[in-house]
This record gives C-alpha cells, sequence and structure tokens, in this order.
C-alpha cells in the first residue's frame, strides 16, 4: 500500500483538521467529526448527511450555501455514529427543523434512525429523505434494497436549494424524495480500492476484467466481463438505468459522469461523449451535467452514471446559488 498519510488511526482526523485549514468559512469538530455552516440560520430548515468516509468530496465537500448545513463522517467506509448525527443537528438547527438525507446502507439507515429518535427527544423536529438510486442489485453486501450513491449529490443540491429559499421542513423533505424516485445510476470499476486499514485491495480482479455494477464499498456488482471500449461500457449502464427509469424524447435530465477516485479526467471526457451520443439519439435532452469526481471510492477506477429526469422545478433549484468546497456558481 502506498498513500498519503501517517497511520491508518489517524487519517480521519488529520483529515478534518486539514479541511479546517484549507477551508477556514466552515466550522469543523475534530472531536466530535462534524463539518457545518459558520453559522446557523434561524428560521431556515437545516440539511444534514454523513456516512463513512473514502468518498470525498462526499458529503464534507457539500457543506455549504445552498447545499449541506452540516456532515458527519465515519471512519473509512464505515458509518457514522448516532451521537454524531444528533451532535450535527444540534449545531445547525434554526428552530425550523432537520433533514436527514440518508444513503440507503444498513448502518447509515439504524443509526440516522436512532439519532432522528434521540433529536426528537431534544425538540428539534427531523425528516428524512433516504436515498436509493443504484439499480445495479436489489441487495447487496451491507444494504437491504437498492444502494444509495450518486443521486445523493442531487438530492442535497436541490432539496438544498428549497431549503435556502425558506420551504419549510415538510416541502424541503418532498423534494428531496421527488429528485431520488427521479434519479438511477450504474457503475463499472476496473481495478479495486485499497482502504488503510487493510493495506489491500478489497477484491482481486485481473488485469482484462472489470466489475460490472460495482458499489462504492467495493461491494461485487452483477457479474464480472471482459474489459470493453467505453462506448459499449456506457451501453451497458445506460441499458440498465433506462430499464428501471424509462425515458421518452423531449425529456429533459441531469446527467452526472462521476470519478469513483483513480480514473483520470480525460476519461470521464470520454464517457460523457459517450453517454451525450446514446442520450440524444434518444431525443432524451441533457439540461445539466457534472463531470468529475464527486463519490469516490477511495482509489478506486472506476466510473458511475447518474441519470434524473428532472423537471422544472428540479432545474430551477440546480441552478441556484450554491458555494461549498465541491460545488460552486451562482455566486
Amino acid at each position: 500500500m502506498k498513500k498519503f498519510i501517517n497511520a491508518p488511526e489517524a487519517l480521519l482526523a488529520e483529515a478534518l483538521s486539514g479541511i479546517a485549514a484549507a477551508h477556514p468559512g466552515l466550522k469543523v469538530d475534530v472531536e466530535n467529526k462534524v463539518i457545518s455552516r459558520g453559522a446557523r440560520r434561524s428560521g431556515k430548515v437545516a440539511l444534514v448527511s454523513g456516512g463513512g468516509s473514502g468518498h470525498e468530496p462526499l458529503h464534507g465537500g457539500f457543506v455549504g450555501e445552498g447545499m449541506l448545513d452540516a456532515a458527519c463522517p465515519g471512519e473509512v467506509f464505515t458509518s457514522p455514529v448516532p451521537g454524531q448525527m444528533v451532535a450535527a443537528a444540534q449545531a445547525v438547527d434554526g428552530g425550523a427543523g432537520v433533514l436527514f438525507i440518508v444513503k440507503n446502507y444498513t448502518g447509515d439507515v439504524l443509526n440516522f434512525r436512532m439519532a432522528a429518535e434521540l433529536a426528537a427527544e431534544e425538540g428539534i423536529a427531523v425528516e428524512t429523505a433516504l436515498v436509493d438510486d443504484d439499480v445495479a442489485v436489489q441487495d447487496s453486501t451491507w444494504t437491504a434494497g437498492r444502494r444509495g450513491t450518486g443521486a445523493t449529490v442531487f438530492v442535497e443540491k436541490i432539496a438544498g436549494a428549497l431549503a435556502e429559499r425558506g420551504a419549510g421542513l415538510a416541502a424541503v423533505a418532498e423534494i428531496a424524495k421527488r429528485v431520488n424516485a427521479a434519479s438511477r445510476s450504474f457503475a463499472v470499476a476496473l481495478t479495486a480500492c485499497t482502504a488503510p486499514a487493510s493495506g489491500k485491495p478489497g477484491f482481486d480482479l485481473p488485469e482484462d476484467e472489470m466489475e460490472v455494477g460495482v458499489g462504492i464499498h467495493g461491494e461485487p456488482g452483477r457479474r464480472r466481463e471482459k474489459l470493453r471500449p467505453a462506448k459499449e461500457i456506457v451501453a451497458t449502464a445506460l441499458d440498465a438505468i433506462l430499464a428501471d427509469q424509462p425515458l421518452t424524447a423531449g425529456d429533459e435530465t441531469i446527467v452526472m459522469v462521476n470519478g469513483l477516485g483513480g480514473t483520470p479526467l480525460i476519461e470521464l471526457y470520454v464517457v460523457f461523449h459517450e453517454i451525450a451520443a446514446a442520450l440524444a439519439d434518444k431525443g432524451v435532452v441533457i439540461a445539466r451535467n457534472l463531470v468529475g469526481n464527486y463519490v469516490t471510492s477511495l482509489d478506486m477506477a472506476g466510473v458511475s452514471l447518474t441519470v434524473c429526469k428532472a423537471d422544472a422545478d428540479m432545474l430551477s433549484l440546480w441552478d441556484a446559488p450554491v458555494n461549498t468546497p465541491a460545488l460552486r456558481w451562482g455566486v
């Protein structure tokens, strides 16, 4: 294992200290492992998310104006604990309630559910939006039902924009659930990732093979196949997405081509070239897009595609100003 770390057990704390130094506008509580905005906003619904580390910039990189109010990172690929989530809610609650945005992994779901109960005892109103956009497999390691992956970025951006406008908790939760329901994702990996604590790749993958439908923790996908050209890989992913969420000519979408940590940007643009051509052939409009690393899996060489069938409200909220370490426009 070759990594720029001091010791695996110090990785998260030192990374949080680095975030604090790099982004002084954020408040980073290293002890409680909470990243939040510098000041709470009275009367605004607060958005809180979190999950295991190793997926950066998710979630801490999306804390700021127009997105999250707080994020609570766990250890690498390990759910944060309920105490972190409650601390995050307490740090940002402005009296209008808190929306928990939760990726569908068993530990995250259980711990956020417990945190919601504890927060309620503290007088904080909490709603939860579950993200389960991955169409690759129905049940897998750590998950009952579909996994939560790339659509998390769409949910946090669009719901965050509505909260910024002063909408109530019920309305913010409703748009978050609508975005999730409209979004589908599929990922392919060319290599495994190496978690610092283990010091070795999470699985063995021959040089001429790829994992089709991989999870962001390296969970198995649908199958293994021989490596194929990008055009064929995109066709496989898009077929799976459209089988679960049909699109017709004239539909407007938000599309994200997301690197899993070890894929060069030039290759991500090749993938976007292919998905843009494939959707254009169907008459489907890519109204907005992201290309880059947004939901990673440490150093995994791979890519995920996320397609959201967007309505006018979603597009308007997508265009609203955002100012976070990982997303910034309109400011």
